[in-house]
């Protein structure tokens, strides 16, 4: 069973306060609201079960794969599976999101953990060895702590559901009330989302959400914008 301490350890990495930046981001839902794809709590929900879905078979995969490598402390399994997310984002907003967190968590992650594995990863970002991705950094701090890689995925998942929906209430008319009653209906979809993922291996990372890469893209030209992406 889950310890106290693990329990916590997970809330710790999944709180959208956690200072790797995650509140400069909305993972593509200013630019949704702009063109008039997110218009109210329907559509909202559509779009953060779609960007959750994608997040699974993506980074939540990958989380998955880092994660085994962290138990066998397998750097160069570690900085493959890292190229193969940054690769895998098809547009230059989604690749920055990543690495700007992904580094943030990796610095945030080698100064309250004392282990070679992240700090070696760390150098390996400075040097341009490895590319610095979110869910790799989640896998070496959540792996150092003891946080099963189930767990670590329920707080990778909640973490892409609290960005979009705290990024909502700053940018649509759109109620507490709302976005937490969204919230509980994604989080309901976790537990398929990670049977669906949790054999897969590099090769089987993937996504594919046309209009959400469509609409990271068209935001980088935006005249007006509140967040990074």
């Amino acid at each position: 069973m889950r310890s106290v301490t693990g329990l916590l350890y997970v809330l710790q990495f999944a709180d959208s306060a956690l200072p790797v930046g995650a509140f400069s981001f909305s993972n593509g839902l200013e630019s949704a609201i702009q063109q008039g794809v997110v218009r109210d709590p329907a559509s909202l929900k559509q779009m953060v079960l779609a960007a959750t879905e994608q997040a699974a078979t993506l980074d939540g995969g990958a989380l998955l794969v880092a994660h085994r490598a962290v138990l066998a402390a397998d750097m160069q399994g570690l900085v493959a599976v890292d190229r193969a997310v940054y690769l895998r984002k098809l547009n230059e907003e989604m690749r920055t999101m990543t690495v700007r967190m992904g580094r943030k968590l990796g610095e945030l992650g080698a100064h309250v953990l004392d282990t070679p594995l992240l700090a070696d990863w760390v150098r390996a970002i400075k040097s341009g060895a490895s590319p610095g991705t979110f869910p790799v950094g989640l896998a070496l701090v959540t792996g150092a702590l003891g946080v099963e890689a189930r767990d670590a995925f329920a707080a990778h998942q909640y973490g892409v559901a609290s960005m979009m929906l705290n990024a909502a209430l700053r940018l649509m008319r759109v109620s507490y009330f709302d976005t937490q009653a969204i919230l509980l209906e994604v989080n309901a979809t976790a537990e398929d989302l990670y049977q669906r993922v949790r054999a897969d291996t590099i090769d089987d990372i993937r996504a594919f959400a046309p209009l959400l890469d469509i609409l990271a893209a068209t935001h980088v030209r935006a005249h007006v914008r509140m967040f990074m992406n």
